[in-house]
């Protein structure tokens, strides 16, 4: 007997949406240059404080939403390949992609705070580093886009095996955070996230954020609100 169950908590959900989006966005303008790449770096940014989140919840976010509830560990691993696993959370093999995005998204982030375009562009942290060691970073923020995208097929026809062969919704339950489990598996109490932590999560996210960029932040993320900021107005006037 199956029974519907709160799984996934809502800011957990909220994250996973808006990185969607920032990824995607992210893409998009690097694919598009030109005029685009000031909001390839907007996304950038928004990853990586997405990615800062992300770490920090893994620990004090909601049960499913802990590394140590689904990290594959190599006994959980062959648990799951032997068809004796089992669990309410992300399956083993489903937690090796969560984790495989999660290092490779962390990886360009981190190439990109310190890449430059040759042209219009350069990260916020690029002036740390001499310009030889950016290139070459450079160089390794493309080639690790194209295993974002390798690994995000994968997790695309992931997600078409599961809902073609398996018949098992994984989109739904990401939108609603309920799944359908076997009663024996079911949480006994709904999932609930403390304000504290999601207001110390979001704060240090956000502070890297600022951190990185400094005080040119506001200024770079003005064109988002459609405002213009009294620092970009007296570059305008010089």
């Amino acid at each position: 007997m199956k029974i519907e169950a709160q799984i996934w908590d809502w800011p957990l959900r909220l994250f996973h949406w808006l990185l969607v989006v920032a990824v995607v966005g992210a893409y998009t303008s690097g694919k598009a240059g030109g005029e685009w790449t000031d909001w390839h770096g907007r996304f950038g940014s928004m990853v990586l404080g997405l990615l800062v989140f992300r770490l920090l919840w893994g620990f004090v976010g909601g049960r499913y939403a802990r590394f140590s509830d689904f990290f594959p560990t190599l006994p959980r691993l062959i648990a799951y390949l032997k068809g004796r696993w089992q669990g309410a959370g992300h399956n083993p093999v489903g937690a090796l992609a969560v984790l495989a995005l999660l290092c490779t998204l962390s990886a360009l982030a981190g190439t990109g705070l310190f890449a430059n375009d040759d042209i219009a562009f350069e990260g916020p942290l690029f002036d740390m580093i001499d310009k030889d060691f950016s290139d070459k970073l450079s160089g390794w923020h493309i080639k690790i886009v194209n295993l974002l995208v390798v690994l995000i097929g994968l997790h695309l026809t992931a997600i078409l095996f599961y809902q073609g062969f398996k018949k098992t919704n994984l989109i739904l339950p990401m939108l609603t955070g309920k799944k359908q489990l076997p009663k024996i598996l079911a949480p006994s109490v709904s999932q609930t996230t403390g304000v504290l932590p999601l207001i110390l999560s979001l704060l240090i996210a956000g502070s890297t954020v600022w951190g990185v960029w400094g005080g040119n932040f506001i200024d770079y993320l003005a064109p988002l609100a459609g405002v213009q900021t009294a620092t970009a107005d007296a570059k305008t006037s010089n």
